[in-house]
């Protein structure tokens, strides 16, 4: 008689997948291939996305600045912010910390996978005066490109926290060498068209784009690419569309508060939404404007206490 095995569908693993790593690292995955890793070890001041690997197997980001070591607190993809309630969470001299306390929830799936976490901003007095959630997804796109969605929401330990004006924060992206205008061969454009540092440096856009080389091996030899990150805004945020703080030597972010503070509330949290399209070639204005539409359009992520056995929550998109 034959066994009721021989007849069961092999197990299919989940196209996107989060998966734990020794030494507090976290890596995302599709189709079996890292994309970017989440390192959150206490040995760092904060925690941080390193690499983010386009479509050739190359990484688009780097640790720090090529040409300055006072640059080094710049890691690759990461949250901060300058000036918190006085203190600074930008560079690695204030004292401060922010510092993962949890993940909640790691959800596997073919259409993208979540990562669910909870993380303190703590002062130099060793306080901590705000926690922040975040959710990460990690999705495929066509030829190997790929999204990476963040959403994240900061509630005040106390009554209120301040984050107040300043260029730096609370997303930042530090591109690798070669993609960057100075360094490389590299192009910033905006979506309102305008290309290069003078003419994008503090204006207001939905979305930002850098773009330049990368090594790709073709027939056996190595050879540059163009690739880059597509960096949108989300209508939620405050500061939509932000004015941005970009750089010819290679990084880029939203300014949240460049013109003025963002005071959140304990009962009223801060909650932000960006996207990175990690993609082949120079940007195509016309899928920007079309992604950015989408995204404006997406239901955001929700943790509950889970439903299942064996999980303590579970995260999913809002209805």
């Amino acid at each position: 008689m034959e066994s009721v095995s021989q007849f069961a569908m092999p197990f299919q693993l989940p196209t996107c997948q989060v998966v734990p790593m020794p030494d507090n690292q976290v890596s995302l995955q599709i189709d079996g291939e890292e994309r970017t890793r989440w390192h959150f070890d206490a040995k760092y001041p904060r925690p941080f996305f390193y690499p983010l690997i386009g479509p050739s197997g190359d990484t688009l980001t780097r640790m720090g600045h090529p040409g300055a070591q006072n640059h080094d607190h710049h890691r690759s993809v990461w949250w901060a912010h300058a000036k918190v309630d006085g203190e600074d969470y930008w560079s690695e001299n204030g004292g401060t910390q922010i510092r993962q306390r949890l993940w909640l929830a790691y959800t596997d799936g073919n259409d993208e996978a979540i990562m669910a976490t909870r993380a303190g901003w703590i002062n130099k007095a060793g306080r901590e005066v705000l926690e922040q959630e975040m959710m990460t997804s990690v999705r495929p796109g066509p030829e190997d490109e790929w999204f990476l969605e963040l959403q994240s929401t900061f509630t005040p330990k106390a009554a209120q926290v301040t984050l107040e004006q300043s260029n730096f924060g609370l997303f930042a992206v530090r591109v690798a060498a070669g993609v960057a205008s100075y360094w490389g061969d590299g192009e910033i454009t905006s979506s309102e068209g305008a290309q290069g540092e003078p003419a994008i440096f503090g204006q207001s856009a939905a979305w930002m784009d850098y773009s330049g080389a990368v090594a790709a091996r073709r027939n056996g030899k190595g050879v540059a690419v163009t690739e880059g990150i597509t960096y949108f805004d989300h209508e939620i945020n405050p500061s939509y569309p932000s004015h941005w703080h970009v750089r010819e030597d290679g990084w880029m972010g939203a300014s949240l508060c460049r013109h003025e503070p963002v005071v959140i509330r304990q009962e009223e949290p801060l909650r932000v939404r960006y996207l990175l399209h990690i993609h082949r070639e120079a940007v195509n204005s016309a899928v920007a404007g079309r992604l950015a539409d989408l995204f404006n359009a997406s239901p955001g992520f929700t943790v509950i206490p889970a439903k299942r056995k064996h999980r303590q929550f579970e995260v999913m998109r809002e209805k």
